[in-house]
């Protein structure tokens, strides 16, 4: 005889249909991060974990961030490569500046001597000065001298390449402008000088005296001054009641090194 089908079978068989349609059901209706579908009446549990479109969604937002990340990366090498390209500028303007200083400093050093000045006190003060060239510019340079008297040194009028200049036309060898330094063809820009006014107390004044006589040395400036009177300032150094040396301010050409 035909054994009827078992009571397994035919759940088996109506059930399948069922479980089909709830797993399309619990596919379509799954969220975005884990969807769990169970089918209690097989006792069955379906597990669907990060789909495909979740993987993708994913895959794009990492991609993203890497682009995003790079462009930030981009972004840091451009702004660290001007900083650099500013700050090599700052230097080059800074060095091109203290250059510029050095220059200056160097130029007046050329063209200024030290020289005692005689102030409103009646005290001297030595001070740099500075003598704008005769000559062309960066031809000659300034420098102060002493000596003592006699000097041994003949000075003339120069009537031909700067002329109304005092300049020295022979100096005694053996004398102390020699020993000095003196040169022949340096022009004399300035010197001491000596000079004795009658200087008289207000107490004086007011009793009707006449003063006493006093001597005081200051710096003259030869240029464009007769050749008379620079020869006249030059002598006046003998009434230094201190036997000073004389200080002379000569131009010289060269480069002064």
């Amino acid at each position: 005889s035909t054994k009827p089908p078992s009571h397994r079978t035919r759940r088996e068989d109506t059930i399948t249909p069922m479980f089909k349609q709830s797993l399309t059901i619990a596919i379509l209706l799954c969220p975005a991060f884990q969807v769990f579908a169970f089918i209690t009446t097989n006792k069955i549990t379906c597990g669907i974990e990060k789909g495909w479109f979740i993987l993708k969604a994913s895959n794009s937002v990492e991609e993203e961030a890497q682009r995003l990340r790079q462009e930030a990366e981009k972004i840091r090498q451009e702004v660290a490569s001007f900083d650099q390209a500013k700050q090599a500028i700052v230097d080059a303007e800074e060095q091109k500046r203290k250059t510029q200083l050095i220059e200056k400093q160097n130029k007046r050093l050329r063209y200024s001597a030290e020289v005692p000045i005689l102030k409103g006190n009646g005290q001297e003060v030595v001070e740099r000065v500075d003598f704008p060239p005769r000559l062309a510019i960066d031809k000659s340079f300034i420098l102060a001298i002493e000596a003592e008297l006699p000097l041994g040194i003949i000075l003339g009028l120069d009537e031909e390449e700067i002329y109304g200049t005092t300049r020295v036309d022979e100096v005694v060898e053996g004398s102390n402008a020699e020993a000095a330094g003196v040169q022949v063809g340096d022009i004399v820009r300035a010197m001491t000088a000596c000079q004795t006014t009658m200087e008289t107390p207000t107490w004086q004044l007011m009793m009707g005296g006449i003063g006493q006589p006093k001597t005081k040395r200051f710096m003259y400036s030869a240029d464009s001054r007769p050749f008379e009177e620079v020869m006249d300032a030059v002598a006046s150094n003998r009434m230094d009641p201190e036997e000073r040396p004389v200080v002379l301010v000569l131009e010289r050409q060269g480069s002064g090194q």
